[in-house]
């Protein structure tokens, strides 16, 4: 991997967001350790069976966290690239690094990158965080220049309908031995997720705002950022998209 692409990712926005204090606290992943690895081996087989892409094509991996999703798919043979905005994940994620798997620090909507990769994917809702709606188009049109011609763009949302229409306002986890007491609500067009607990004698207090961007919503921006979607599914087992019953909403895209 180039050493002077990484370089280049090193600038971020400088403002203090939820999602930059958040995802770069250890609770974060505390709460979320429950994730199921297996499931998510099994998407990333499943997606690149689909897509095709040959052994050593380039991928970038957008909001990689820890890398997860990154080293199963350098499993696969591919060449990849892990972004994301927390310094904790990336340094977690770097201490995994080979030669065709590398992690950089850097933030989604100021990407460098001049047609270099052959597959961008952005996945587990790691997208739709911004106060200002213009900054969606700024990421679009980044992985768009990311992008070889022709080259693919995976995105992986929640489907917005069921989650409004489902919408669990009141629940508790125990996570690590930390009861994190949870509620949520859908305002201003953001699902805002409060996140209450105590530990080592402190309480704290986390919130997360995504975007409710709705399938149809997806769908134009996309295509306005000079997408073509020629896939879509409803889950990570790649099962066909249902407006209503659909947990995710998945699309694969193509730079037209």
């Amino acid at each position: 991997m180039n050493r002077f692409i990484l370089n280049r990712m090193s600038t971020k926005f400088t403002e203090e967001k939820w999602f930059a204090t958040w995802f770069d606290s250890v609770y974060y992943h505390t709460l979320y350790s429950n994730r199921d690895e297996k499931e998510a081996q099994v998407f990333i087989e499943k997606l690149f069976f689909v897509i095709k892409t040959p052994n050593h094509s380039r991928i970038l991996d957008l909001a990689c966290g820890k890398g997860r999703h990154s080293f199963t798919i350098a499993n696969l043979g591919m060449d990849v690239l892990g972004i994301d905005l927390s310094p904790s994940s990336i340094q977690e994620a770097s201490k995994s690094e080979y030669a065709s798997l590398q992690f950089v620090e850097g933030d989604m909507r100021m990407l460098q990158f001049n047609q270099e990769f052959d597959v961008v994917v952005n996945l587990f809702t790691s997208f739709g965080y911004f106060e200002n709606l213009s900054d969606n188009e700024k990421v679009l049109d980044g992985v768009k220049r990311s992008l070889k011609n022709g080259g693919l763009f995976v995105l992986d949302f929640f489907n917005g309908v069921k989650v409004e229409k489902d919408l669990v306002k009141n629940e508790s986890l125990i996570r690590g031995g930390v009861r994190f007491d949870i509620s949520r609500k859908v305002e201003n067009g953001r699902v805002i997720k409060d996140i209450r607990f105590d530990d080592k004698g402190k309480s704290h207090h986390f919130q997360e705002k995504v975007q409710l961007i709705y399938p149809q919503e997806f769908m134009s921006m996309l295509e306005n950022s000079g997408f073509e979607i020629i896939h879509t599914f409803g889950t990570y087992q790649l099962d066909a998209f249902e407006k209503a019953t659909s947990d995710r909403f998945i699309t694969i895209s193509r730079v037209k």
